[in-house]
């Protein structure tokens, strides 16, 4: 079977990857996945975990407890309390801040995970860690695994597509999508919210549309005798594959981008037209008619690093909140009334969470304090297909700083996530060099199932 680890770069080895759809090791609940990636790292004490012993010992000293744990070790301060207001929401009263007035009408549909931990504190290794599962780079992302295993509904679109920021890459750059050692075939292809979807899409002069199709025809057959001669070549065989698509998406990928087709309700919905919600909610809205065309895996960044709030919190973060809460709050909306959630895995999420003690600026001003990188306690939801919405799970200790019940590692959230599509972390596997490489590592990973309907 394609996903029980055949090794695609072993001599001699006549079967090439393919994008074709696969069926997963058991029925799956979830058929795509739209991944809101929050990259900076959120603060979940001001957004979904609410600290009531933080607002009774603010100004407290806290930092000989937790130095260890400090990056900017000199600009620690003391415990901070939160700048903004929590409240509960929903039929099943999740907490939630006033930073986010929009997602917090949608907590019914949410499994909001309160433990989840990682390993490392420092943007570019904790991000090598929740995309592909190890801090090295060079190992395939979680996108690349997913469709490496599943294949695509869509054979005129890529399997995975990229909605990164106009503004500029995140930290990482063009790695947070990369297929490692998978063939390139199953790596994420960025599209541009607007414009040309994709660079060099079409031709400057065009051609007759029958010597156009001479010409393709005549180009396939070259590639594919050029193909036979030298077998066991997946980056051939990925090079051809594209190129292939890349005709298929000539028409098809200006068609997914055409926001022109949405009704004026629907655009408004996305905050699509006014500042500063346009850009993220052109991305959600693609991200919506993308996966409705069948794209299995669609992953969205913000520009740089809008979470990482280092100081400013109160200003920044909010800004950060402006920008993204009422595109995702009306792409879950937008996916339930089309009836597309349900098969839909929506996930929100950054690298990391943030310190319960303040960093200060350089002024020492305590108004203009953020929050440190904190590895030991982060918030991240799931909606959509087989999540139990209205569902929090786990907890943190009294100030924030760690998970205390049900912690869930990263292994455990990937292994999640693929349960959901009906995969078994354990049974998608690639053997390289002697070593069965998965997403979940050789770590022991478990399914969250307190999060699932």
């Amino acid at each position: 079977m394609h996903l029980l680890g055949r090794d695609l770069f072993a001599e001699g080895n006549q079967s090439a990857p393919d994008l074709r759809p696969r069926a997963p090791h058991f029925p799956a609940k979830a058929k795509s996945v739209i991944h809101l990636f929050m990259n900076g790292g959120p603060s979940q004490m001001d957004l979904f975990d609410p600290k009531p012993e933080l607002d009774k010992h603010h100004g407290e000293p806290y930092f000989s407890k937790i130095a260890g744990e400090v990056e900017n070790v000199s600009d620690a301060g003391a415990l901070m309390r939160s700048p903004f207001k929590f409240a509960q929401h929903g039929k099943c009263g999740m907490w939630v801040s006033d930073a986010l007035p929009q997602i917090a009408k949608q907590v019914d549909e949410l499994a909001l995970i309160r433990s989840l931990y990682t390993t490392n504190i420092t943007h570019e290794p904790a991000l090598y860690l929740i995309q592909t599962g190890h801090m090295p780079s060079g190992y395939p992302t979680l996108g690349s695994w997913v469709v490496y295993g599943l294949g695509s509904e869509c054979q005129n679109l890529p399997a995975y597509v990229v909605l990164d920021d106009p503004a500029g890459l995140p930290i990482n750059g063009v790695e947070n999508w990369n297929a490692g050692f998978l063939p390139p075939l199953f790596q994420g292809t960025r599209f541009r919210s607007t414009g040309s979807p994709v660079l060099n899409l079409r031709p400057e002069v065009g051609d007759v549309p029958e010597i156009a199709t001479l010409q393709r025809d005549l180009l396939g057959r070259l590639d594919r005798l050029h193909q036979r001669q030298r077998p066991s070549q997946p980056n051939l065989e990925a090079r051809i594959q594209s190129y292939e698509l890349a005709a298929r998406m000539q028409m098809s990928a200006t068609d997914a981008l055409d926001l022109g087709q949405e009704t004026k309700e629907t655009q408004e919905l996305y905050g699509i037209g006014r500042a500063p919600t346009d850009s993220y909610g052109r991305r959600c809205l693609i991200a919506r008619r993308l996966v409705e065309r069948g794209v299995r895996f669609v992953q969205l960044y913000i520009n740089q690093q809008i979470w990482d709030n280092h100081t400013g919190l109160a200003t920044d973060m909010k800004a950060a909140c402006d920008r993204t809460d009422l595109p995702i709050a009306g792409l879950l909306q937008d996916l339930k009334q089309r009836g597309l959630l349900d098969d839909t895995l929506i996930i929100w999420g950054g690298e990391f969470g943030r310190l319960p003690i303040a960093q200060l600026p350089k002024d020492k001003d305590e108004k203009k304090a953020g929050r440190d990188h904190n590895k030991n306690a982060a918030c991240s939801w799931m909606a959509g297909g087989g999540i139990k919405g209205g569902t929090t799970y786990g907890s943190t200790d009294d100030f924030g700083f760690a998970a205390a019940e049900n912690k869930v590692s990263v292994a455990d959230w990937h292994a999640t996530i693929l349960h959901l599509l009906g995969m078994h972390h354990e049974e998608l596997y690639v053997n390289q060099q002697g070593l069965k490489e998965k997403l979940t590592g050789v770590q022991t990973a478990r399914v969250v199932k307190e999060i699932l309907s």
